[in-house]
């Protein structure tokens, strides 16, 4: 039973990694930016304050939703019905028109997904230590890894091969009115309700004794999330590790949400080429985090995050000052590399500083400390990219958040053996 708890858990991360991968990153960020909004630069900074909204409310209900699972259980139901809400706010992006006028109903559609998805994630990545055995946490968690790049990619061909670049389009879709761009909203819907179903039906996640009914549950998950912030001046390690995570996540999330209107605007790609892109920094980032997982082992994973970071640093400089796309490229898909394990060794990093009898607590709140600053890494570059009028300067805001995370990380003591 454990096995199949194991592979169900494993394939959510298969079904909602399509989302970033779909709406944010590479297809609907882009088609926003190129036909509904009125022009690329206006249409980044307006996607950005959207995603900065969504983080705000990410911020403020994830932590006192994170301590109520712990506390009510029952996670895996909370997964499937924060997730059927995403399922129906993306299918709605069928509806988003290339024109203006469709701009406010397209961000509040992809600010509502935005915020179930992350809240799912909330609950998803506190069953990590129900369906794992301790000892092999960091197993399951890279398998996860690796099925959501799988996802991500295998959906993206699926879009673009099946949808954007078929001819004719299939189902009589007009291109003319994007039909076959919006298409891959309904698409993107239906891939992740089917491949939620194997963790609906396959992990068991009970009641904890006591936990009585959700009035009570939340009772106690207040008074468990004060107590725990009061705890984090004894918890000195854990505590800076999550603290410099939130900043380079903060980076790297708005990295990837922005890189495809990035390559739109600023190099002019068509959309099916910044999906080809997208394809192409799956391939690498899946890579990456398979060959670091290896030196994950032998280096420790603070050294991995370390060095993950300070290329990514260094390309990321190089390539906001490029004008060749070739040299885009090449540039994104060598960042690509690092950005994998950064991500996965983040969450080793945490299960090899985190006391055993604490395990479940502690992936919570490391569940917890990508979403509490997530508005910051979009707003800064809303608001560089309003202030200059350029994309480039946008951009570079990226660079701060991955610089901060790395030096505050740097100065957290290493992990046990």
């Amino acid at each position: 039973m454990r096995g199949k708890a194991v592979w169900g858990w494993c394939l959510y991360d298969w079904a909602n990694s399509a989302f970033p991968t779909v709406v944010q990153t590479f297809v609907f960020s882009t088609y926003f930016a190129k036909a509904v909004a009125e022009t690329p630069e206006s249409g980044t900074a307006q996607w950005g304050w959207a995603m900065a909204a969504a983080g705000v409310v990410i911020a403020v209900f994830s932590p006192f939703l994170g301590a109520m699972a712990d506390r009510s259980g029952r996670r895996t139901i909370w997964v499937g019905g924060f997730t059927a809400l995403m399922c129906v706010a993306t299918a709605a992006l069928w509806t988003v028109t290339p024109e203006p006028a469709s701009a406010l109903p397209c961000l509040l559609l992809v600010a509502a997904a935005t915020i179930c998805f992350e809240i799912a994630t909330v609950f998803y990545n506190a069953l990590l230590p129900v369906v794992a055995p301790p000892e092999k946490i960091g197993r399951v968690s890279g398998w996860a890894w690796g099925l959501g790049y799988a996802g991500g990619l295998v959906c993206l061909v699926v879009v673009l091969f099946g949808l954007v670049k078929a001819s004719p389009p299939p189902f009589g879709l007009d291109p003319a009115r994007a039909e076959p761009v919006r298409a891959a909203a309904p698409f993107l819907a239906v891939w992740m309700a089917v491949f939620t179903l194997p963790l609906l039906l396959w992990v068991r996640d009970p009641a904890p004794p006591g936990a009585g009914g959700l009035v009570h549950a939340a009772r106690r998950a207040a008074g468990d999330l004060a107590a725990a912030i009061r705890a984090w001046p004894r918890e000195a390690r854990i505590g800076r590790f999550l603290l410099a995570r939130m900043l380079y996540t903060d980076g790297l999330n708005t990295l990837f949400a922005f890189g495809g209107i990035y390559a739109a605007g600023t190099f002019g790609m068509p959309l099916s080429e910044v999906i080809a892109f997208g394809i192409a920094l799956n391939v690498t980032a899946g890579l990456g985090a398979t060959i670091f997982g290896w030196l994950d082992d032998v280096m420790g994973p603070k050294r991995v995050i370390l060095i993950s970071l300070a290329v990514i640093s260094v390309l990321g400089a190089v390539l906001i000052r490029a004008s060749d796309p070739r040299l885009f490229w090449a540039l994104g898909l060598g960042l690509g590399i690092f950005v994998g394990p950064a991500q996965a060794a983040s969450r080793t990093f945490l299960a090899r500083i985190a006391p055993r009898e604490e395990i479940g607590a502690c992936f919570g709140l490391y569940a917890l400390s990508g979403k509490v600053t997530a508005f910051l890494g979009p707003a800064a570059l809303a608001a560089a990219t309003t202030a200059w009028q350029s994309q480039r300067a946008g951009m570079a805001t990226i660079l701060v958040f991955l610089l901060a995370g790395g030096l505050l990380l740097a100065a957290v003591p290493k992990t046990r053996p």
